[in-house]
């Protein structure tokens, strides 16, 4: 059994938190890059050509890209033979009000969803933890704007809709949304499971690089299809038009009932960010 300290857990969390809001992970850099290297609506190059320059601000001056700096959402990843001294869940909101203090990120948390009094310290962390062999913690923060959250939408099909009615529903929901997430966007799909678990795929999807496709053809086919069909939409960066609506689309997938065909769509903006680090 291998112990890690809760407090190496808050210290990770705080400087994960900081490095993910003000650094953009590299497979979605390549991607806006490529956007910008195939467009040719000027209006639209104009558009990712501001967005290259944002980010490449934030790197440069260790600022946040975006102003809406998100809620925390926490994955952990926790080998079976683990032992956490010390509360987890506190460890974890304890390194997001310190991230989030110190790196002078916005707090945009508040304590209940109708009394609506602002937290102060970006706490509590949406936090998911999965159980898996080894003695290593993963640990990935992903501050999670609430542009492209609202734009998110989850449907109980029926197993009689099929792959098509999983394709009209995906679409639908991003020809729905239209400019609101800031495209261009990244699309998370969930599919299976139950009403909930469908929602945590398609959050979850979003972690995987915009470059990696699902390790099932058949889904990886289906991602390809829908990421065609969706930049046919014309919606482009912003809204305005042009060639790339979404840059990536990611499926994750889980058996369900043989009643029901959850579906969840988790749209993300151009900001997709996450960083993770192994303990």
């Amino acid at each position: 059994m291998r112990e890690i300290d809760a407090k190496l857990i808050t210290e990770t969390v705080a400087a994960l938190a900081v490095e993910a809001n003000c650094f953009l992970p590299a497979d979605i850099k390549s991607r806006i890059e490529k956007a910008r290297s195939e467009e040719k609506w000027e209006t639209a190059q104009g558009i990712l050509d501001k967005i290259i320059e944002n980010y490449g601000i934030a790197a440069r001056d260790n600022m946040p890209i975006c102003q809406d700096t998100g809620v925390c959402c926490v994955f952990l990843r926790i080998g079976q033979d683990v032992h956490i001294t010390g509360d987890l869940t506190e460890a974890v909101n304890a390194g997001v009000k310190k991230g989030y203090g110190e790196g002078y990120l916005r707090k945009s948390v508040v304590g209940d969803p109708l009394k609506r009094v602002n937290t102060g310290d970006n706490t509590p962390a949406m936090l998911y933890t999965e159980i898996v062999p080894g003695d290593k913690l993963e640990i990935t923060v992903a501050p999670k704007g609430f542009g492209s959250e609202n734009m998110s939408q989850l449907k109980m099909l029926k197993p009689s809709d099929g792959v098509e009615g999983v394709k009209a529903f995906v679409i639908k929901t991003v020809e729905e949304a239209g400019p609101n997430p800031c495209p261009p966007i990244v699309v998370g799909v969930g599919i299976g499971g139950t009403f909930d678990k469908a929602a945590y795929l398609a959050k979850k999807a979003l972690m995987r690089s915009a470059e990696e496709r699902n390790s099932d053809e058949f889904y990886a086919e289906l991602e390809n299809e829908l990421l065609e069909k969706i930049n046919a939409l014309g919606i482009g960066p912003q809204g305005f038009g042009g060639r790339t609506t979404a840059l990536a689309v990611n499926i994750e997938t889980m058996p369900t009932h043989i009643a029901g065909l959850p579906v969840a769509v988790n749209i993300n903006c151009h900001v997709t960010r996450h960083k993770s680090a192994v303990l």
